[in-house]
């Protein structure tokens, strides 16, 4: 027996994926516009796939402890470009460079989100608004370390890296030693697409990694804590404890992202780097239909295709309507402010309607308990 869709449940259904709805309509409007090969299209977002799924991914533990989304970030991309730094003055290529670079950013990290997760604990409701006030701060002190700290205090000497008064990082570093090791080290091509064997093995690892770390008794007290945490403080959990190791998992994995991140670019533009990664993997997580309350590994994968093609066609777009690409520029900032506030927005109003259905449901069966 076919189930009939009522109207009420396609208007869930729209409320509920509003968001891909619209990146979806838009990219199919700008490709004929911009003009684009497939091949070109799919080789652009498998690039794109490879090089910032590992750091939307890191995304989805904080939400899953109720935490929303973690703009403390980047922190940890803060913590992979000081590992970058680190080995390319150190000339360590290849690889082993990369690894380096992780083993050096994974405490700096953990400090990093420790100190984040405590501040959180203290805002708890605003999570957001202040883990993007975090980040800011800790932009100053990263600004600091690299403009004063490295080369007078910090001993590293390499002119590729050291501005010639002696102290100071360039502001921007070419990673030659680096660059697409992890890619090129295992790959093959179909269709003019590239895909590195390598980076898909560490992406799908991190997968099965938070598939595995749902069914752990933390990855269980993190759910309960993200469902209530005054029940699940009754049930025993430590929900400050299990709060910010949400927050030290996801700065730690940010940092590996910005690694991954950077040696696929080839290039560590020192101060600016890091400022965008919070709030582009923010918005491509929103994109695929992921909340403040809720994402999945569906969600990430869907809104790095949907937000990314959105950001080749834009500028090719913007040019064919207007005859300017710069149109397209300011359209990429606009979307991903844009995207961020509008899930916002509607997550307030699912919030807020879905409590006035559970306050009007629980009125009627008071009612009915009456009359019995």
């Amino acid at each position: 027996m076919k189930k009939t869709v009522t109207q009420k449940e396609v208007r869930k259904f729209l409320a509920n994926n509003i968001v891909p709805i619209i990146f979806i309509v838009l990219c199919i409007v700008c490709i004929p516009l911009a003009g684009y090969s497939g091949q070109y299209l799919a080789s652009q977002i498998m690039t794109r796939l490879m090089r910032n799924s590992f750091l939307v991914l890191s995304l989805l533990i904080p939400i899953m402890a109720g935490m929303g989304l973690n703009f403390g970030m980047t922190l940890g991309a803060m913590a992979g470009q000081v590992g970058i730094i680190f080995i390319t003055s150190w000339n360590v290529v290849g690889i082993p460079g990369l690894l380096l670079a992780a083993i050096i950013a994974t405490p700096i990290a953990a400090v990093l989100g420790w100190f984040c997760g405590k501040l959180l604990n203290m805002a708890k409701g605003r999570e957001m608004i202040t883990s993007y006030m975090i980040s800011f701060f800790m932009n100053g002190v990263y600004q600091l370390i690299v403009l004063y700290g490295m080369g007078a205090v910090i001993p590293i000497h390499s002119p590729e890296v050291i501005l010639p008064r002696g102290y100071g990082v360039r502001n921007t570093i070419d990673l030659i030693n680096v660059r697409q090791s992890i890619d090129n080290f295992w790959s093959f091509t179909i269709g003019g697409v590239k895909f590195s064997v390598l980076t898909i093995i560490l992406i799908v690892l991190l997968c099965l990694i938070i598939v595995w770390f749902r069914k752990t008794k933390i990855g269980q007290d993190m759910r309960a804590v993200g469902q209530d945490m005054e029940v699940a403080r009754e049930a025993g959990i430590k929900v400050e404890r299990t709060r910010i190791l949400a927050i030290v998992f996801s700065t730690i994995f940010a940092a590996y992202g910005m690694i991954i991140y950077l040696s696929n670019m080839g290039t560590l533009n020192t101060y600016n780097s890091h400022s965008q990664i919070g709030m582009f993997s923010i918005a491509a997580l929103l994109v695929g239909g992921a909340s403040v309350s809720k994402a999945t590994l569906k969600n990430v994968f869907l809104g790095i295709i949907l937000f990314h093609l959105m950001f080749i066609l834009a500028p090719q777009a913007g040019m064919k309507l207007m005859g300017q690409a710069q149109i397209g520029e300011y359209f990429r900032v606009f979307v991903s402010y844009g995207v961020i506030t509008l899930a916002l927005v509607l997550y307030e109003i699912r919030t807020r309607r879905e409590k006035a259905e559970s306050a009007q449901k629980l009125a009627i069966e008071q009612k009915e308990g009456a009359r019995a």
